[in-house]
């Protein structure tokens, strides 16, 4: 139950009515016609703009449309007052039986009240992480993968069919100098002294990789030349570095579906493939680049490449597929990868980068469009970094990483709930402080504990009123009288409620799974200040004493309530709690 759109197709049918007796032009586009709430609550429940945006096209006063369609939209039983503001805003106020049978749909519906068919089963690719497969994944990996598995929890819940995807970067030079790390770690595991030189990689946790290596090979390896072992060992390291980064991602409480290799895509003909296809479209030309930004003609050495045509599909440049000699770009490959995503019959695409890869976005929104005549879409989201404290003091880097703090260290320290909640407290693309300290803390200024908090206040309800003999299953509070509430502080409640639907497909339509996030800080807020309220009011209280009639009904909104948070918080990956300790 979507109660905005509900009231939205009665405006909507409201003004089809007023066309056809004539006061409105026949044929108007009613698509810009909206129902929300209103910026002051004072002014009502809901309010929709259709006489703001129908006064042009029609020739018509706003105020004129909007005191027609007040008396049309009077005459529906769930509307209890429309009012005209400003230059013709119309702020509608509902009758109390409709939040009262929002709260029964909420009850019926249990978690999946706010579920829809949004996607309509199309079929959306969600590309995250993608962490090098060098190492174990960082905090900014963490952030990444937590955005990217909530949106995907999202798009599922408003009726996607999704795939999670990692894109294994096994194909480049980094791979060549995690298997140079690794043989160091071989030697250093047959008690020779390891050289780990600039430029490879330091960290602890090579050590058991080469201890793997020396358990499956001994000493044979020792005395051979890079040009015999270094294929064996890469391919032995990637595999292995790429257990332990699933084995984090599941910590985190992240399972993909795909794992795609790009080092697969060398030699099989599908880059070749990509680029034909973009050839045949007459994208791909041998040209010369103009210098880029910054550069002098001194230290700018033009020659000839292959490129692609990218600014026919919105870029700023046109971008190289071909080196001048002869070897593949980073680019080409890339574009290979997702043209095998919309070969694969996916309608749209969601790549979650980090902030250093902003560069790319336009070239890759631009070979999408043209390997798929401008049907599939690309939304590539960028994931700002993460600033680690603790103490007041930035966190330390982790000595088995080498150089950075590891997943792990994160969710050993905070557990994977904390995390996950506090990495979606923030926009994707806003910087994120992330204070050990603070998101521990039992306070109403950490979001993650306050949002349990009302959750596990709920439950204690329910505990006590089984304690008192009161019948608390969602069968019985759907069978009690509702009607009884009447006070404004718990219509208020109701109408938040009420927005969660709506808040939603917002968050959906714009892949933004944070506001998931806000809203459930926001409803846990106004329930907290409906409690506290009880306690100067005992009218207000969850458990009447002597009056279970009453009682049932006040404990229907209350289960409301953690009937949103617990499904908000399933889309945000993180178990409800019930009980505080």
């Amino acid at each position: 139950m979507n109660l905005f759109s509900d009231i939205r197709e009665l405006v909507i049918a409201a003004l089809d009515d007023l066309a056809a007796q004539g006061t409105l032009p026949a044929g108007l586009d009613l698509a810009a016609v909206a129902v929300e709430p209103p910026r002051d609550a004072a002014h009502g429940d809901m309010a929709t703009n259709a006489a703001m945006v129908l006064a042009k096209p029609s020739g018509l006063q706003p105020r004129i449309i909007a005191d027609a369609l007040a008396a049309r939209l009077m005459q529906d039983p769930r509307i209890a007052g429309a009012d005209v503001a400003g230059p013709g805003f119309l702020n509608l106020r509902l009758d109390p039986a409709v939040w009262h049978n929002l709260l029964r749909a909420t009850l019926t519906q249990g978690v999946d009240y706010g579920r829809s068919s949004l996607g309509q089963g199309l079929r959306v690719n969600v590309e995250f992480v993608s962490a090098n497969p060098t190492g174990p994944m960082h905090v900014g990996h963490v952030r990444g993968a937590v955005f990217g598995d909530a949106l995907a929890r999202l798009l599922a819940f408003t009726g996607w069919d999704v795939t999670r995807e990692y894109y294994i970067n096994d194909g480049g030079a980094q791979v060549d100098v995690l298997a140079r790390s690794a043989f160091e770690r071989y030697r250093e595991a047959n008690g020779l002294e390891p050289e780990i030189r600039e430029g490879l990689y330091p960290g602890d946790y090579l050590i058991p990789v080469g201890e793997a290596l020396k358990d499956k090979y001994g000493a044979t390896l020792l005395d051979q030349p890079e040009s015999v072992w270094l294929t064996e060992v890469r391919d032995f390291a990637t595999e292995l570095m790429m257990a332990e980064i699933r084995n984090d991602l599941r910590v985190l409480g992240v399972e993909m579906d795909v794992y795609s290799s790009e080092k697969a895509l060398y030699g099989t003909g599908k880059i070749e493939a990509a680029i034909d296809r973009l050839r045949a479209q007459g994208l791909i030309y041998e040209g010369i680049l103009e210098p880029p930004k910054g550069k002098t003609p001194e230290d700018w050495e033009p020659r000839e490449q292959t490129l692609f045509r990218s600014t026919a599909h919105g870029d700023d440049v046109d971008r190289p597929v071909k080196k001048s000699d002869g070897g593949w770009t980073y680019f080409a490959p890339d574009i290979a990868y997702h043209y095998d995503k919309v070969e694969r019959g996916f309608d749209a695409l969601i790549d979650i980068f980090g902030a250093d890869h902003g560069g790319y976005v336009k070239r890759m929104k631009a070979a999408v469009s043209a390997l798929s005549n401008g049907r599939v879409p690309l939304d590539i989201k960028l994931i700002q970094l993460v600033k680690l404290y603790k103490n007041g003091e930035p966190f330390k880097m982790s000595k088995r990483a080498g150089t950075f703090v590891t997943l792990r260290d994160v969710v050993e320290q905070a557990g994977a709930d904390v995390t996950r909640f506090v990495m979606l407290t923030r926009k994707n693309d806003a910087a994120l402080d992330f204070d050990f300290d603070k998101v521990l803390e039992q306070s109403k200024d950490n979001p993650v504990f306050y949002v349990q908090y009302a959750n596990a206040r709920i439950n204690s309800v329910l505990r006590k009123a089984r304690d008192a003999g009161i019948d608390v299953s969602d069968q019985s509070l759907l069978a009690a009288d509702i009607s009884i509430l009447t006070h404004e502080a718990e219509l208020a409640m109701a109408r938040k409620i009420a927005e969660w639907p709506r808040l939603v497909e917002i968050a959906s339509r714009n892949n933004e799974p944070h506001r998931v996030a806000f809203y459930l800080y926001e409803l846990a807020s106004d329930f907290h200040g409906l409690w506290n309220r009880g306690n100067d009011d005992s009218s207000l209280r969850f458990i009447q004493d002597g009056d279970i009639a009453t009682s049932q009904a006040k404990i229907a909104l209350a289960r409301s309530v953690s009937v949103v948070i617990c499904a908000g918080l399933g889309i945000l990956g993180v178990t409800p709690v019930e009980e505080m300790r």
